[in-house]
């Protein structure tokens, strides 16, 4: 079984959590569990369903319950972690305290390289807009530069390097950018639509029907070791994907780490030698197999949320408004399209998609990195 090259990890999990459906540690705290990882979570909200249904009940965890909680594992000694894998915080003051967190169990590991890694998702907003107030940005600039692995989506990377992403060459020079100004040694941007970027002359346009992954982790004199990874889109929106490409990606890069040997495991943040090909990277292979699993597993969701739409058609109801009916409507597709998240957890123990790892062409870089 797949799972058992991912080594005995311990994870601390601090993010959203619902009740119903997989968003937030509802999503990953499975998703690493199945991979053999043995996870803690720590809640920042509390909500009966995720806030794309447009109406939920729930409560926000406060800065300072934040911090109460994780005062209560330190009492008891039980703050030996491996891997912090941190998203959404609700406020900037909850930023802050994940920070917090998050430094202190780095200032534990001090002395032994490796032996503890911070992944954090800056989750600020999506296509164009910020989702959280103002005053988040400045917290999360405040406190990324102690993350070891970012995964920013492009509007958040935009946010984070100042540069609007444009084009192959302003995506490279975001990236390179938030390697130097907030020292993070590994960046992920997901989810990029590179058909909606100016291409150049040497480059074929790419499809519609593409995603692309861009990824890097840094040399030793900071320069970037860019990647990307094309895969098939599926034509439907599902909340929790981030969630679930972070959490494999924890567990699977905590795999490729180990098989890359004392070299990586033993290094600051995991860093791999400046002769390791950007291809090669345990951050490059590790995110082929999160991408197959998570090709996978949205295709059964996909398959599920069509059959179960078919299955109980639209309400007609006269004695609903127009606007009653879409909100019915709405709630109905809202459902049908949560993440198969148990039913295909096969796909995260043995992802089955075939994808490449291509290297970034020097035509597609700025002057300053070629």
């Amino acid at each position: 079984m797949s799972d058992l090259l991912v080594p005995d990890t311990r994870v601390l999990a601090v993010a959203s959590h619902v009740v119903y459906g997989h968003v937030g540690n509802s999503m990953a705290v499975f998703v690493m569990q199945v991979l053999g990882c043995d996870v803690a979570s720590l809640n920042t909200v509390d909500f009966s369903n995720h806030t794309g249904y447009r109406q939920f009940k729930g409560t926000r965890s406060t800065a300072e319950q934040i911090s109460e909680l994780y005062q209560g594992l330190l009492q008891s000694h039980l703050t030996d972690f491996d891997v912090m894998l941190s998203g959404y915080a609700p406020s900037a003051a909850a930023v802050e305290a994940v920070g917090a967190i998050g430094i202190d169990l780095q200032k534990k590991a001090e002395g032994t390289p490796g032996s503890f890694f911070w992944v954090l998702d800056p989750v600020m907003g999506d296509q164009g807009r910020l989702y959280v107030n103002d005053d988040v940005v400045p917290a999360y600039k405040k406190i990324i530069h102690h993350a070891d692995l970012i995964l920013p989506n492009q509007f958040e990377a935009e946010v984070l390097s100042g540069i609007k992403i444009d084009s192959l060459s302003t995506l490279a020079e975001a990236i390179n950018v938030i390697h130097c100004t907030y020292s993070v040694p590994h960046v992920i941007i997901t989810s990029v639509q590179l058909f909606k970027l100016s291409q150049s002359g040497a480059v074929p346009s790419p499809s519609k029907n593409l995603l692309t992954v861009i990824g890097s982790t840094i040399r030793s004199n900071g320069s970037p070791r860019l990647f990307r990874i094309d895969v098939p889109a599926i034509d439907c929106f599902f909340s929790g994907t981030g969630d679930m490409f972070a959490a494999l990606t924890v567990a699977r890069l905590r795999e490729a780490v180990a098989a890359a040997g004392p070299a990586v495991q033993g290094a600051r943040s995991w860093v791999s030698p400046d002769d390791v090909t950007a291809s090669n990277l345990p951050l490059a292979q590790a995110t082929l197999k999160v991408l197959s699993s998570m090709h996978s597993i949205l295709e059964k969701t996909l398959e599920a949320r069509d059959a179960e739409l078919a299955a109980a058609p639209p309400l007609q109801n006269s004695t609903l408004t127009a606007e009653e009916q879409q909100k019915q409507e709405h709630l109905r597709r809202t459902k049908a399209g949560e993440v198969r998240l148990v039913r295909n957890a096969r796909f995260l123990r043995e992802p089955v998609a075939q994808f490449t790892v291509q290297e970034w062409l020097k035509e597609d870089l700025p002057s300053s990195l070629q």
